[in-house]
């Protein structure tokens, strides 16, 4: 028997009694669960990780390749079937990477794990692996139960480097003020106000949230000859929830804030959300971002 899809948009906020979900979230929480549970009631969670240099993102989409749909290739390889649906603790844009990320698999059949995540692996393309799976009970929400994410975002500047770093670092032109870049990552440490650090809001998104931990820190220096010429550095940020590209626009503003073109007094502003609702600066390129760990 045939089955229909189900799409969501999915946004996150925080009000005054700690993190809650606004949007379609609510819709997620209660519908789409209620409903896979009733199809595919055998859940269990999955740990991955991939390079998302050549995929248009984490979520299905027709026409283009992601990492999802290499995903349930993979699975109904291994499985013999495709009875079942994916459903991951969020979605990674077009060439952002992934370290640990998380997903759960719904499936009408109580499925073996012993061998799975060799057996889907050996489907997977080499830039996509999954590191472990468990059978998890029905209260597990993917989405809702996540208690903290961490993104980390590699950079340097310089000249143009090897074209082999391009998958994971974004090089600037400019030659920037780490010191400064350093001091106003600080900033976004405790609970802002992100307005002007995310894109396309809902009209009941909550600006207010909590940052757990943000720093920059020299990350290597280069050991051979192909290697970026200059230091690379590492913006880390741990939060339980992120808008739409918050972290690449986080970035962006330490970037314009490191080139001189804005000032920390005006990162400071904004983060007491003394502006409109607006991008502060641009989005930093995807590539350099990496979501480093998804813990509940």
């Amino acid at each position: 028997m045939k089955t229909k899809s189900i799409s969501l948009q999915i946004a996150f906020g925080r009000s005054s009694k700690g993190f809650v979900s606004c949007g379609a979230d609510g819709y997620l929480r209660d519908s789409l669960k209620k409903y896979l549970m009733q199809s595919k009631p055998f859940t269990y969670l999955f740990y991955v990780q991939y390079l998302g240099f050549r995929y248009h993102g984490w979520q299905k989409q027709p026409g283009v390749k992601t990492i999802q749909e290499m995903l349930e290739r993979s699975f109904k390889g291994w499985l013999g079937h495709g009875e079942f649906k994916l459903l991951g603790a969020g979605r990674t844009d077009a060439g952002v990477s992934c370290i640990q990320g998380a997903f759960e698999l719904f499936s009408a059949y109580e499925e073996q794990l012993e061998g799975m995540v060799k057996g889907v692996n050996a489907f997977l393309p080499d830039d996509i692996r999954l590191l472990s799976a468990s059978t998890i009970g029905p209260d597990f929400n993917i989405i809702q139960d996540v208690r903290e994410k961490e993104y980390r975002y590699y950079f340097s500047f310089g000249e143009k480097p090897h074209p082999f770093s391009a998958p994971y670092v974004v090089v600037f032109p400019e030659v920037l003020d780490i010191p400064l870049i350093q001091e106003a990552a600080q900033l976004f440490e405790g609970m802002n106000d992100f307005r002007n650090f995310c894109t396309k809001p809902k009209p009941d998104a909550v600006f207010c949230r909590e940052i757990t931990s943000s720093s920059v820190t020299a990350f290597k220096q280069p050991e051979s000859n192909w290697e970026i010429e200059s230091a690379i550095y590492c913006f880390s940020v741990k939060g339980k929830g992120f808008m739409r590209n918050q972290v690449r626009l986080m970035m962006g503003t330490l970037y314009d804030l490191g080139r001189g073109k804005i000032t920390i007094h005006e990162l400071d502003q904004a983060l007491k959300g003394a502006n409109d609702v607006f991008p502060l600066s641009e989005k930093a390129p995807a590539r350099g971002l990496v979501l480093q760990e998804v813990l509940f």
